[in-house]
C-alpha cells in the first residue's frame, strides 16, 4: 500500500466499541488543513502508547492510505504507529482558530448531505440545526451481547490484555430540524466519547444512573444547545449501516 503523510485536526472521537480483530475500535474523524473531512479507521486508541494519544481539536500527523474495504470517500486506514500528536487549538476569541478549519467548507443540512451521499458517497459533514427541539434519553440493555462478553473473556496469546470497557445503559439522541424547506425533522443518536465519559463520571459521583443521564442532558442540551450558542453537529454514517447517520460530536461556540 502507498501510504501518504497527512496532517489532521481531530474533531471527533466516538465511544469505544468491542472488536474481535482489534479488541476495541474508536471512530476518529477530523479535517485536513484545507477543510476536507477525513475518517481514520480502524484505531484501537486505548491500546496505543500514551505518547500517541490525542484530544479533540489537536493536530496530528500520520501516514494514511485510502481504506480498501470502506467505500465511503472520507475513510482512510491509518498507520497507527506513525501518529505524532502536535499542537491543540484553544478556544480564544470565541473558538476563532477552531472555526477557521472546522467551518472552512461551510455547513450543510441533512437533506444536502443525503444528496451528496447519493452523488459521491459523502459520509461526514457538519450541520447547523435551525432548532434543537429535544435531547432524548432511552434505556438500553445494560450489558454487552454474549458475543462480546466472549471476546472480553478470551485469554490473548499475543498483544495486550483486554482492558475493561463499560457499556453505557442509555441511548442519547438529538431531535432537531434543519434550515431547509424539505426538512421534516430528524432524530439522531449521538456517540461522542466525551458524552460516555461524562455519564460515567456523574454515575460514580451520584451513584445513580438516572441522575447521571440527566447530567448528560444538562451539558449536551441545556448548555451546548442554549440559545446563546452557535450550535453545530458533526455527523457521519456507520460502516455497518452506510445509509444511517448519527451525531458524532458537537461544535458549540457562542453566537457572534
Amino acid at each position: 500500500m502507498n501510504y501518504e503523510k497527512r496532517k489532521v485536526l481531530i474533531t471527533v472521537k466516538t465511544y469505544p466499541l468491542p472488536s474481535k480483530s482489534y479488541q476495541e475500535l474508536v471512530c476518529t474523524a477530523g479535517v485536513l488543513e484545507n477543510g476536507d473531512w477525513i475518517r481514520l479507521y480502524p484505531i484501537d486508541y486505548r491500546y496505543q502508547p500514551y505518547c500517541q494519544w490525542y484530544k479533540k481539536y489537536q493536530w496530528i500527523e500520520l501516514e494514511v492510505v485510502k481504506h480498501p474495504n470502506d467505500p465511503r470517500k472520507e475513510s482512510f486506514r491509518p498507520k497507527v504507529d506513525t501518529i505524532q500528536p502536535l499542537a491543540r487549538l484553544d478556544t480564544k476569541r470565541n473558538w476563532a482558530e477552531r472555526r477557521k478549519y472546522v467551518l472552512a467548507k461551510g455547513t450543510h443540512t441533512m437533506e444536502e448531505l443525503w444528496k451528496k451521499q447519493e452523488a459521491d458517497k459523502t459520509s461526514l459533514g457538519i450541520v447547523r440545526p435551525k432548532y434543537v427541539q429535544d435531547f432524548r434519553i432511552e434505556p438500553v440493555e445494560p450489558d454487552w451481547k454474549p458475543q462480546w462478553k466472549t471476546v472480553f473473556q478470551q485469554q490473548r496469546l499475543f498483544g495486550p490484555d483486554q482492558k475493561p470497557l463499560e457499556k453505557i445503559p442509555f441511548k442519547f439522541s438529538y431531535v432537531f430540524t434543519c434550515d431547509n424547506p424539505e426538512c421534516q425533522g430528524h432524530t439522531m443518536m449521538i456517540e461522542d466519547w466525551e458524552l460516555g465519559q461524562l455519564y460515567r463520571q456523574m454515575r460514580d459521583k451520584f451513584s445513580d444512573p438516572n441522575i447521571a443521564a440527566q447530567k448528560v442532558r444538562q451539558k449536551y442540551y441545556d448548555e451546548m444547545c442554549d440559545s446563546g450558542k452557535d450550535t453545530h453537529f458533526f455527523v457521519g454514517t456507520l460502516f455497518q449501516h452506510p445509509t444511517s447517520w448519527i451525531v458524532l460530536g458537537v461544535f458549540w461556540p457562542k453566537k457572534r
